[in-house]
């Protein structure tokens, strides 16, 4: 078993051991979206595809945060909230700003990229090596930036 699932279920045990309900319900919706991406597809999940079921996971709850916030929910949305800070607990360290500024100057660079029109080849280049430490909505925006300063 990959490290990153044996983790989630080590920290399984010790919600469940402390008595902490909120952490434990949410490692384990964690542990079923991980479950159900390998039953689907009949294979075991790697710690990258892990990564991405969590990243996954980590675009809903900003996008349900959103529209608690745009319904005037902030009870609703301070539970979205709580959920990520547990999520994010298994993703890698997040990059900075700076960091990824930088990539996103790399990658315009590699991909050759002169306009908002290459922001896909830029994007293809940057998802793999940001998947899990940054927003890929941040990036984007990061990206539409450089070509417009």
């Amino acid at each position: 078993m990959d490290a990153l699932k044996e983790r989630i279920k080590e920290d399984m045990k010790a919600a469940m051991k402390s008595g902490d309900k909120a952490r434990l319900g949410v490692i384990r919706m964690v542990l079923a979206a991980i479950k159900q991406v390998e039953v689907d597809e009949r294979i075991e999940l790697s710690d990258d595809r892990v990564i991405v079921v969590l990243d996954k996971m980590l675009k809903q709850r900003r996008e349900s945060i959103k529209q608690f916030r745009d319904a005037e929910r902030q009870d609703l949305a301070d539970i979205e909230e709580a959920e990520i800070a547990v999520i994010q607990d298994f993703l890698p360290q997040q990059l900075t700003d700076a960091e990824i500024d930088a990539m996103v100057a790399d990658a315009v660079a590699e991909a050759g990229a002169a306009s908002l029109k290459d922001m896909g080849g830029v994007m293809a280049l940057l998802k793999p090596k940001m998947q899990g430490k940054a927003d890929m909505a941040v990036v984007s925006a990061r990206i539409k930036a450089h070509f417009i300063a």
